[in-house]
């Protein structure tokens, strides 16, 4: 069975497919990111120490990091199968994955229950939800720009990271709520269990929905008159090593800013500014609620005047303010909501239009085996680890250091935004694309 590139049916409700694309990202990012939410009242359990410090966050965020590192292995060979057997397929593969590692992480025993095997076992359901998600973003972004009606698909790229930022807002508000109602002592004895569990049973009813859904690439029982899809995974990567190379850049600041400002930056403030849990996470619920909001805005502005000016405002503004963004010591509510704000909106330049930028530089039959690959790689290298080395910094003494971090890799995205074409306008239906 081989994907039709040339004759592929009109997609009869784009706004379905985009809200069942979108639900289930929103549950992909629930579930993957609540457990670098959680960290902090898990670790104890699985990474016991009789140092003081931040060794046990050190092990859990470096079991983190190794769900990224499953992530390029899933771009390559998730991605060859949604070029081959459908874009459909293959997201719900992804969210079967993201439900039996979420499920893994709820039940798994602690290190004082079965020793060694806990970490053990919390690792292995990191890389299913690390091979979940390398596939998943690709895939689903595909997914959703391919169902675009002409002149949106900026617009509707956006709505990636709109259901990334509803799940992380989803997850952050439940633990913070839930946090509350039980309290530190009992999250931190069973509580962080219920939101892996609430994830897997979400990950469920998005399978369900998904099964409703168009698929964008037609499959056909003849090869007759299909284009070829390699079965090589390498395939899209050996024909298309500039497009490879700048989907690699243009994600390595964009994937560094993402899991900084949106998802690490809780835990930061905590660290670095000295501000309580719950002022935190507060923090983070209102500024990703804007952020969530300037998706589509951002969207709509490269659908009328071009990606390339987006992803330059990105790259040169999170150059000039994130050195001094980070050097505000202050843990007062307003002044955190000022940092955390000014990172997101800059970086809402470059997240909304990620897909649509990466689809539009690959033709169908090796689109998500293309993108998935050097975005999974770079996302893992870069993104994956930004908990690891903000915490490793902070425990060494060094955290001046990290804004530089985060400076380094806003250059390379800006080099990449500088090489990739203005593709705003292009065709994405055939293989010129």
């Amino acid at each position: 069975m081989k994907i039709e590139t040339s004759d592929k049916a009109a997609i009869s409700n784009p706004r379905r497919q985009l809200i069942a694309g979108t639900v289930g990202h929103s549950v992909e990012f629930f579930d993957f990111l609540a457990y670098s939410y959680l960290a902090v009242y898990f670790a104890p359990s699985f990474f016991p120490s009789s140092e003081s410090g931040l060794v046990p966050l050190l092990s859990a965020f470096g079991v983190f990091a190794v769900g990224f590192l499953a992530r390029p292995l899933a771009g390559l060979f998730i991605g060859l199968f949604a070029d081959r057997y459908g874009r459909r397929r293959a997201l719900s593969l992804t969210i079967s994955l993201m439900a039996g590692g979420s499920l893994l992480v709820a039940i798994c025993p602690t290190y004082s229950q079965i020793g060694v095997a806990a970490p053990i076992i919390l690792t292995v359901a990191r890389i299913l939800q690390g091979l979940s998600a390398g596939g998943e973003y690709t895939t689903a972004g595909a997914f959703i720009v391919e169902s675009a009606p002409a002149g949106r698909r900026g617009f509707y790229s956006s709505f990636m990271f709109v259901a990334s930022g509803i799940g992380k807002l989803t997850c952050l508000a439940f633990i913070t709520l839930f946090v509350a109602l039980i309290g530190e002592d009992a999250m931190r004895d069973y509580g962080w269990r219920i939101p892996f569990a609430v994830g897997a049973l979400a990950a469920i009813v998005a399978w369900y929905i998904r099964r409703g859904t168009q698929e964008t690439l037609e499959t056909t029982a003849s090869d007759e008159g299909a284009a070829p899809v390699s079965r090589n995974p390498l395939n899209a990567l050996q024909r298309y090593p500039r497009q490879s190379l700048i989907v690699f850049a243009i994600a390595t600041g964009m994937g560094v800013g993402q899991y900084f400002w949106a998802t690490y930056l809780t835990t930061y403030f905590q660290i670095q500014n000295g501000a309580s849990a719950t002022t935190a996470m507060t923090v983070g619920i209102i500024t990703l609620i804007l952020y969530t909001l300037a998706q589509p805005v951002a969207g709509l502005i490269s659908d009328r005047y071009g990606r390339k000016p987006c992803m330059y405002a990105f790259g040169v503004g999170t150059v000039i303010v994130t050195p001094f963004l980070l050097s505000i010591t202050s843990s007062n509510f307003s002044v955190l909501i000022c940092i955390q704000l000014v990172g997101l909106l800059l970086l809402s330049l470059c997240t909304s239009i990620t897909s649509a930028v990466m689809v539009e530089n690959f033709p169908p039959h090796v689109r998500v085996s293309g993108l998935g690959f050097p975005y999974s790689l770079s996302v893992a290298i870069f993104g994956g680890t930004v908990p690891l080395v903000a915490t490793s910094l902070a425990n060494a003494g060094y955290s001046q250091y990290f804004p530089w971090y985060i400076v380094a890799t806003a250059i390379i995205t800006l080099l990449g935004a500088i090489a990739v074409p203005e593709t705003f306008r292009s065709d994405i239906s055939g293989e010129d694309s």
